[in-house]
Protein backbone atom coordinates (compact mmCIF):
# COMPACT_ATOMS: atom_id res chain seq x y z
CA UNK A 1 0.00 0.00 0.00
CA UNK A 2 3.04 2.31 0.87
CA UNK A 3 4.29 1.60 -2.25
CA UNK A 4 1.49 2.48 -4.15
CA UNK A 5 0.54 5.79 -2.70
CA UNK A 6 4.69 6.75 -2.78
CA UNK A 7 4.59 5.69 -6.77
CA UNK A 8 0.83 7.99 -7.08
CA UNK A 9 2.63 11.18 -5.39
CA UNK A 10 5.77 10.78 -7.18
CA UNK A 11 3.74 10.63 -10.12
CA UNK A 12 2.07 13.98 -9.56
CA UNK A 13 5.15 15.65 -7.95
CA UNK A 14 6.76 15.03 -12.23
CA UNK A 15 3.55 16.13 -13.20
CA UNK A 16 4.32 19.04 -11.21
CA UNK A 17 7.12 19.71 -12.38
CA UNK A 18 6.78 19.68 -15.96
CA UNK A 19 3.36 21.58 -15.87
CA UNK A 20 5.66 24.24 -14.20
CA UNK A 21 8.16 24.27 -16.55
CA UNK A 22 6.71 23.80 -19.54
CA UNK A 23 8.16 20.64 -20.58
CA UNK A 24 5.28 18.91 -22.62
CA UNK A 25 7.65 15.41 -22.67
CA UNK A 26 5.04 13.73 -20.47
CA UNK A 27 2.09 13.47 -22.93
CA UNK A 28 2.73 10.80 -25.58
CA UNK A 29 0.86 12.15 -28.43
CA UNK A 30 2.66 15.78 -28.32
CA UNK A 31 6.10 13.56 -28.49
CA UNK A 32 4.66 11.83 -31.48
CA UNK A 33 3.44 14.56 -33.30
CA UNK A 34 6.99 16.06 -32.47
CA UNK A 35 8.63 12.82 -34.11
CA UNK A 36 6.40 13.16 -36.80
CA UNK A 37 6.71 16.84 -37.60
CA UNK A 38 11.00 16.09 -37.36
CA UNK A 39 10.35 13.00 -39.84
CA UNK A 40 8.65 15.34 -42.53
CA UNK A 41 11.34 18.35 -42.06
CA UNK A 42 13.64 15.50 -43.15
CA UNK A 43 12.34 14.39 -45.52
CA UNK A 44 11.47 17.59 -47.60
CA UNK A 45 15.44 18.23 -46.77
CA UNK A 46 16.37 15.60 -48.09
CA UNK A 47 14.53 15.79 -51.58
CA UNK A 48 15.70 19.43 -51.42
CA UNK A 49 19.40 19.05 -50.65
CA UNK A 50 22.60 17.04 -52.05
CA UNK A 51 24.47 14.93 -49.93
CA UNK A 52 27.19 17.80 -49.37
CA UNK A 53 24.49 20.67 -48.73
CA UNK A 54 22.90 18.23 -45.92
CA UNK A 55 26.40 17.16 -44.37
CA UNK A 56 27.07 21.04 -44.28
CA UNK A 57 23.66 22.05 -42.75
CA UNK A 58 24.14 18.90 -39.79
CA UNK A 59 27.32 20.68 -38.96
CA UNK A 60 25.92 24.04 -38.76
CA UNK A 61 23.10 22.41 -36.59
CA UNK A 62 25.79 21.70 -34.17
CA UNK A 63 27.41 24.87 -33.94
CA UNK A 64 24.36 27.11 -34.36
CA UNK A 65 20.96 25.45 -34.05
CA UNK A 66 18.65 28.82 -33.94
CA UNK A 67 20.50 29.76 -37.38
CA UNK A 68 20.11 26.15 -39.14
CA UNK A 69 16.28 26.02 -37.74
CA UNK A 70 15.87 29.29 -39.83
CA UNK A 71 17.69 27.75 -42.81
CA UNK A 72 15.79 24.44 -42.88
CA UNK A 73 12.89 26.37 -42.22
CA UNK A 74 13.73 28.92 -45.63
CA UNK A 75 14.72 25.84 -47.36
CA UNK A 76 11.12 23.76 -46.67
CA UNK A 77 9.05 27.54 -47.41
CA UNK A 78 11.01 27.85 -50.92
CA UNK A 79 10.37 23.97 -51.65
CA UNK A 80 6.78 24.39 -50.71
CA UNK A 81 6.08 27.17 -53.32
CA UNK A 82 7.97 25.16 -55.79
CA UNK A 83 11.21 28.11 -56.42
CA UNK A 84 13.81 25.40 -56.12
CA UNK A 85 14.71 23.66 -59.57
CA UNK A 86 16.08 20.73 -58.72
CA UNK A 87 19.01 19.63 -55.58
CA UNK A 88 20.47 22.44 -53.29
CA UNK A 89 24.47 22.13 -53.82
CA UNK A 90 26.69 22.87 -50.89
CA UNK A 91 27.55 26.37 -52.54
CA UNK A 92 23.69 27.73 -53.30
CA UNK A 93 23.15 26.81 -49.20
CA UNK A 94 26.14 28.81 -49.05
CA UNK A 95 24.84 31.55 -50.62
CA UNK A 96 21.22 30.88 -48.69
CA UNK A 97 23.44 31.13 -45.27
CA UNK A 98 24.74 34.10 -46.11
CA UNK A 99 20.90 35.50 -47.08
CA UNK A 100 19.91 34.31 -43.77
CA UNK A 101 22.61 35.48 -41.50
CA UNK A 102 22.39 39.27 -43.43
CA UNK A 103 18.80 39.18 -42.40
CA UNK A 104 19.39 38.07 -38.87
CA UNK A 105 22.59 40.67 -38.33
CA UNK A 106 23.43 41.98 -35.08
CA UNK A 107 25.45 45.47 -35.11
CA UNK A 108 27.41 45.59 -32.20
CA UNK A 109 29.25 48.63 -31.19
CA UNK A 110 32.26 48.85 -28.81
CA UNK A 111 32.23 52.63 -26.95
CA UNK A 112 35.15 52.93 -24.75
CA UNK A 113 35.04 55.27 -21.43
CA UNK A 114 38.52 56.70 -20.80
CA UNK A 115 38.56 58.26 -17.67
CA UNK A 116 40.83 60.77 -16.68
CA UNK A 117 42.72 60.12 -13.45
CA UNK A 118 43.88 63.09 -11.56
CA UNK A 119 47.60 62.72 -11.26
CA UNK A 120 48.70 65.15 -8.84
CA UNK A 121 52.97 64.36 -10.21
CA UNK A 122 51.90 65.47 -13.99
CA UNK A 123 53.82 67.93 -14.58
CA UNK A 124 57.08 65.86 -13.35
CA UNK A 125 57.22 63.69 -16.56
CA UNK A 126 59.48 66.16 -18.21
Amino acid sequence: MADEELEALRQQRLAELQAKHGDPSGDPSQQEAKQREAEIRNTILAQVLDQAARARLSNLALVKPDKAKAVENYLIQMARFGQLAGKVSEQGLIEILEKVSQQTEKKTTVKFNRRKVLDSDEDDDY
